[in-house]
């Protein structure tokens, strides 16, 4: 908002078919000029709807003629805007008010009446914003509703439409008991001065009901004022309040001529003249500029100059304003402080000078008399005021400092720039360096500028250019070298920099270490052997190469030692032989700083074997006799003794029981015991050692009879008369010629081996002559040498001719002729006699269960047939048969069925008592009694014939066990005849059959339904299932069934299907409509009776609608909703109430099984936002959601109660310590929840509450919710998260003294059980989980 005076004004109307609006703009108010409101009523129409024509405007009155910087006059940051809401619906006009001072609010009816007893005004501490709330809506209250926010620079009305309608929803006669409460209640009719005040806002049409309804009965006398009053607004139709005044500015700035008129016609015209020339304002360009603000009018004339001096005249009606201006020239001068400048280096300064006025003369900027010209370094500008003039000095350095000189026109200014170095830093300063003893050492450092001065110091001492020290220095990198380190360079060596124009000294340090140093032999000497008068060489590596050593022998220093000499390479120490002696041999050491290294010297020739032993060992084997010990000695020469190893056909010989071998200093040894034929081979003997090796070869022969013939013996021949056998000569001979091969025989199964022949070693063929027919032999060959006979070489049994087998299995015997001491046997023969033929049969018997069998017959059966006596009476006897031939007897027969020895059985006499038990329309049920005549029958032989049939047949393949017996699979009405006759093992008794025929069918039986196969009398179907009713039933004959629905037989979509015994009802779409009492009724000749089943068809409930909040009381809302139209015919259905809060996307249910169209909701959070969820629910599910469309904020604070006053309460002064009256407890809280912790103190002063998580301060966190009252404090955590968890402190301070207390906070997951049982256990009786 500028400091000049302004008026504006913003206005909008709409209209509908019934009535139009308009309104004009006053100095004070929104005037309405067309009617009101309407109301129709007649004897056959309601009440539509109450309007106020739907409006919005805006004005806004500046009082002050100028404002200081920072404050304003007020202004709407957010606009009202018209609401049109039904009758008992709850509204809110909502404004967000801007100003400084903070402006106040007040709230009006246009019509001038007062606000309702509903309406409630406050303002919102969470969003800024003031409210108007009118809870329950009544068509009275339509209206055009201003607010108006005031402050001492001028006020700012907005004012809005509100619309009320009928709601068609509300009942009759709440509507007449209502208006018949009206009519009661007498109304106060308003003053004169509040009618005038209401009709001159009205069309004059419309007086005459307003006061009607007002009940203001003094018509004529109120017109009458209300002429008079309009009269005199009339005369002066420019009325002037404030005229215009001189004004005296100064070039290049802004003026206003400002005044303040009330104007009858607010479209009278205004015209501004200088001098006599009327100001064209449109084509001036922006040079002058008319405003208006309410009654104020103002002409703005921008960046005057003396052109623009003169008499400023406003025409307007008949009236004329004037003012003189008059434009002052002062004296160009500089209004900029010209104080000594200080920049950092490589930092931009910057000069600026303010000028009073604008010049034509140039401007000159010099430094140490040069002219500063713009290029890369200076950088010269001018403000687009022209005022302003700036130097940019880019890039400073040291050698920028000096006086800056300003030069234009006849004044002239100095500014001094002081140029602050940059601090020099150690970008990588000295550090603690460790070298050793004659090592060479390195310091150094890095410094962020190259332009300094460097001195290095060693114990605070300068060493700046000593010859012992090499010094180095690169742009910003110096180092100093100190070459063969000593141990008196240890210390502390230091850096000094400094730079120009800077007293400050930069130091960086650091520690050289120098260690003593000691030699270490990184290559010692090893053990040297070499044959006499040969050269060697001892040598020593040590890690450093500027260290001496001392050799010595045998522990004495070496000064003189013939053929030996002494040499230092570097870090290398040798001792050269030039040719070993014997007087060279011993122990050598060398010595250094630290360390030390031994060797041993000693003369090695290589191992020799006398020629004359290899000779003779080459002309001939080594023989030995298997058992015997063969023994091998070598003699030898060498120096030191050389390794000994033996080999046997290449591989190395081992050591074990039977192999020995000896060393000696000049001969070795090989003993071999129990020389076996496998000993024979070539045998090596090598000599090594560090000098050498000698090999000696020679070939050990071992003597033993021979290996046992070759391969599977091969049959030439195999005939009754003569056995022709073929094999192969043995593999090894035992080392002596083969003599003659032995051959032996014995019969198959036989363990006597008998000797047949012998054959010369040239022949490995031989025949045996003297076998029997069909017998069965083995035979077994041996190879003979001089030291004896091989291991025999055995065959496969081999017959003489075609082989003879025992006969086989004769067939099951079989029994016949018992009596009770003798029976007889029968059999077949055998299928095969095994080749000879069958000589006989024995007869073998056991008692049934017993293992041993007796022989029957003494001598070989030739008969297949045997009389069996001499038998026990009453017992049961099992008989087998053996075959026997010329080969032997046969396997056993297979075991005879058991048989009693017992006289033969009677056959059954009639059967008695045959008569039909029960019968159905396939079976019939028959019973009997068994004949007393006879002994006792094994089973019944049932026969049955139809009617149509004259053949018997059996009812079942083997006779039946029992007395009775059901007979299926029969033709429905179909007579039947049976007989019956009794069987056993004496044959089968004569028939008894039944008097007469049976029909198939079952006995007359009334209807009835099946236990099993009722249904439930209640059942709920969902909407578009399939309903589906099933029963069984029985009855004989079937029943007549019939589905009934509320007493109706069924006839529409529903399909029955309909059996014997069973019957379905199903509509496979079911609807609501299906619902109802459905009976099955059945009917035969012989009875009915029925089945009812109650059927319900639901569906998921329709969702509610129209949710409405109300904040009646703070901390809780009112949800009212209109019911769901399921509510009333399903029993089940209710709702559920859910809540979530704005910063979470998971709903909390609030409340369940709601029956009522309104619920409040407790316990919410001041300062947060709520989205609120209402869900119907039944059996079958939810419904979809109503959801509230707008958060609704809960207040902070509670609303005060206007017009109550209460005298305060003075407590009798007291000092009191803080202290716990009830401490906070430890909590377990399921994640996602709220938790709410209290206690309850004391302490006077009231002392002071602080919250704490951990050492964090939470009191003041938007997080959390603290309250503090009447000695309770309440910390609120909402939603609660893992990070949530820990422990919780709240301190209480009042100057007495401090108190604390502490709980801890747990949030755990629904299903964590085991966390919920322990936490149980372990607070027993307390309250933890929240």
């Amino acid at each position: 908002m500028s400091s000049s005076s302004s008026s504006t004004t913003f206005t909008t109307s709409s209209s509908s078919s019934s009535s139009t609006s308009t309104f004009s703009l006053s100095s004070t108010k929104l005037r309405k000029v067309s009617p009101a409101s309407s109301r129709i009523l007649d004897e056959h129409s309601v009440v539509h709807r109450k309007t106020s024509a739907v409006a919005e405007s805006f004005s806004q009155v500046q009082k002050s003629l100028q404002i200081p910087e920072g404050e304003s006059v007020p202004d709407f940051e957010e606009k009202l805007r018209p609401i049109t809401a039904q009758e008992g619906d709850k509204v809110v006009f909502k404004a967000k008010v801007t100003g400084k001072p903070e402006p106040t609010v007040t709230w009006e009816r246009a019509s001038g009446c007062p606000l309702s007893d509903q309406t409630m005004t406050f303002y919102d501490n969470i969003n800024n914003q003031h409210m108007l709330k009118i809870k329950s809506l009544v068509l009275e209250e339509a209206d055009v509703y201003k607010c108006i926010a005031s402050n001492v620079h001028g006020d700012a009305i907005y004012s809005v439409s509100l619309t009320v309608t009928e709601n068609p929803a509300m009942d009759l006669k709440k509507m007449l008991k209502k208006r018949s409460v009206e009519k009661r209640e007498e109304k106060k009719p308003p003053t004169e001065e509040e009618m005038l005040k209401i009709l001159s806002g009205a069309d004059k049409k419309d007086y005459e009901r307003i006061c009607a309804e007002h009940g203001f009965t003094d018509f004529r006398g109120i017109l009458k004022k209300l002429k008079e009053m309009k009269k005199k607004e009339e005369v002066e139709m420019v009325k002037v309040l404030k005229p215009l005044e001189n004004i005296t500015a100064k070039i290049d700035t802004n003026v206003v001529f400002d005044t303040i008129l009330e104007l009858r016609d607010p479209n009278t015209k205004m015209r501004w003249f200088l001098g006599t020339e009327m100001l064209r304002i449109q084509y001036s360009l922006g040079k002058y500029e008319v405003k208006q603000m309410g009654t104020k009018h103002m002409l703005c004339v921008s960046s005057v100059g003396l052109g623009d001096m003169g008499t400023y005249t406003l025409q307007v009606g008949d009236k004329t304003l004037s003012a003189k201006l008059t434009v002052i020239d002062e004296p160009l001068k500089f209004l900029s402080d010209f104080s000594p400048m200080r920049v950092t280096e490589r930092q931009t300064a910057v000069f600026e000078v303010r000028l009073s006025k604008k010049t034509d003369s140039p401007l000159i900027w010099k430094v140490k008399g040069k002219e500063v010209k713009r290029d890369e370094k200076f950088d010269v500008s001018l403000s687009e005021d022209g005022l302003t003039y700036t130097l940019k000095i880019k890039d400073v350095k040291a050698s920028d400092t000096g006086d800056y000189t300003i030069s234009i026109g006849d004044l002239t200014a100095t500014v001094p720039l002081f140029i602050e170095r940059i601090p020099i830093k150690f970008i990588r300063p000295l550090k603690n360096v460790r070298v050793k003893e004659k090592a060479q050492a390195h310091l150094e450092c890095e410094m962020s500028s190259k332009d300094v001065h460097i001195r290095w110091l060693k114990d605070g001492r300068d060493i700046t250019g000593r010859a012992c020290y090499v010094f180095l220095q690169e742009g910003k990198r110096a180092e100093l070298i100190i070459d063969d380190c000593e141990l008196e360079n240890e210390g502390e060596y230091a850096i000094m920099c400094t730079q120009d124009n800077d007293t400050h000294e930069y130091i960086s340090s650091a520690n050289l270490t120098v260690d003593e140093r000691f030699a270490i032999v990184t290559s010692g000497m090893s053990d040297v052997q070499c044959p006499t008068g040969s050269p060697a060489e001892l040598c020593v590596v040590l890690n450093d190469e500027k260290l001496d050593g001392v050799w010595l022998k045998d522990g004495v220093e070496i000064s003189e030692l013939h053929g030996v000499q002494v040499v230092k390479q570097g870090a290398v120490h040798k001792l050269l032989f030039s040719g070993v002696s014997d007087g060279h041999q011993g122990k050598y050491t060398f010595r250094a700083k630290g360390a030390e290294s031994e060797a041993v010297l000693a003369i090695a020739d290589p191992p020799e074997i006398d020629s004359s032993v290899l000779d003779l060992l080459g002309a001939r084997p080594v023989t030995v006799k298997a058992g015997q010990t063969a023994t091998i000695k070598i003699p030898f020469k060498g120096r030191p003794p050389p390794k000994v190893t033996w080999y046997k056909d290449g591989l190395e010989v081992m050591e074990d029981e039977r192999t020995k071998v000896e060393r000696a200093a000049d001969s070795t040894t090989l003993v071999l015991s129990r020389c076996v034929r496998e000993d024979s081979g070539a045998i090596m003997l090598r000599l090594k050692s560090d000098c050498g090796t000698a090999v000696a070869n020679l070939h050990l022969n071992v003597i033993d009879h021979p290996k046992m013939p070759q391969g599977k013996v091969e049959f030439l021949e195999r005939s009754r008369k003569c056995i022709k056998m073929k094999w192969k000569a043995p593999r090894d001979n035992g080392g002596k010629q083969v003599t003659s091969f032995v051959i032996e025989r014995r019969l198959a199964g036989k363990k006597s081996w008998f000797r047949v022949g012998e054959v010369d070693s040239g022949t490995t063929v031989f025949s045996d002559d003297k076998v029997d027919e069909g017998q069965a032999y083995q035979y077994r060959i041996r190879a003979v040498n001089s030291e004896g006979m091989s291991d025999p070489l055995e065959t496969e049994e081999v017959y003489a001719g075609e082989p003879i087998e025992p006969p086989g299995m004769s067939s099951q015997p079989q029994v016949s002729n018992i009596t009770k001491d003798a029976m007889t046997v029968s059999w077949t023969p055998p299928a095969s006699d095994g080749g000879a033929p069958v000589l006989g049969y024995s007869l073998e018997r056991r008692k049934k269960g017993s293992n041993m069998w007796v022989q029957v017959n003494k001598e070989l059966l030739t008969d297949t047939k045997c009389v069996v006596d001499g038998l026990v009476d009453n017992v049961e006897y099992e008989f087998r048969v053996i075959s026997v031939n010329r080969a032997g007897a046969g396997s056993p027969s297979t075991v005879s069925n058991a048989v009693l020895a017992k006289d033969p059985i009677r056959a059954p006499g009639l059967v008695r008592d045959l008569c039909v038990s029960d019968s159905s329309n396939s079976s019939i049920s028959l019973s009997w009694k068994s004949p007393e005549q006879g002994d006792e029958p094994s089973g019944y032989i049932l026969e049955v014939r139809p009617e149509d049939a004259k053949e018997w047949m059996k009812a079942t393949k083997i006779p039946i066990a029992g007395t009775t017996f059901t007979v299926g699979g029969l033709q429905e009405r179909m007579k039947y005849f049976f007989r019956i006759r009794a069987v056993n093992e004496g044959g089968v008794g004569e028939s008894t059959e039944l008097s007469e025929g049976v029909l198939a069918m079952p006995p007359p039986e009334a209807p009835k339904f099946a236990l099993q196969g009722k249904m439930m009398n209640q059942m709920v179907v969902r909407a578009g299932s399939a309903l589906c009713l099933q029963l069984s039933f029985t009855g004989s004959p079937p029943p007549v069934v019939t589905w009934l629905r509320d007493g109706i037989r069924t006839s529409g979509r529903e399909i029955i299907t309909k059996s014997k015994n069973h019957s379905q009802f199903l509509i496979s779409s079911s609807q609501r409509s299906d619902s109802g009492i459905y009976r099955a009724h059945l009917k035969n000749d012989y009875g009915e009776v029925y089945y009812d089943i109650n059927v319900k068809v639901t569906d998921f409930p329709r969702p509610p609608k129209n949710l409405r909040l109300v904040e009646e009381v703070p901390g809780t809302v009112t949800l009212h909703w209109d019911h769901t139209p399921d509510l009333a015919s399903d029993d089940g259905s209710h709702y559920v109430i859910l809540k979530r809060d704005i910063s979470t996307p998971s709903w909390f249910t609030v409340a369940e099984r709601v029956f009522s169209n309104k619920y409040t909701v407790t316990g919410l959070l001041p300062g947060r936002k709520y989205f609120f969820r209402v869900i119907a629910q039944n059996s079958i599910g939810d419904s979809d959601p109503l959801d509230s469309k707008e958060p609704l904020i809960i207040a902070k604070e509670k609303e005060r109660i206007s017009g109550l006053l209460l005298k305060a309460y003075s407590p009798p002064p007291r000092q009191v310590k803080p202290s716990f009256l009830l401490p906070l407890k430890d909590h377990a809280v399921c994640r996602g929840y709220d938790c709410t912790m209290s206690c309850a103190y004391q302490g006077m002063p009231t002392p002071q509450a602080c919250c704490y998580k951990g050492e964090s301060k939470i009191s003041d966190s938007p997080r959390f919710w603290q309250s503090t009252a009447n000695g309770v404090c309440t910390l609120v955590i909402p939603t609660c998260g893992a990070k949530d968890g820990g422990e919780y402190t709240l301190v209480l301070e009042n100057p007495l003294g401090m108190a604390k207390c502490s709980c801890k906070l747990v949030i755990f997951d629904k299903d964590d059980k085991g966390l919920l049982e322990s936490l149980t256990k372990r607070t027993n009786k307390e309250k933890l989980i929240s």
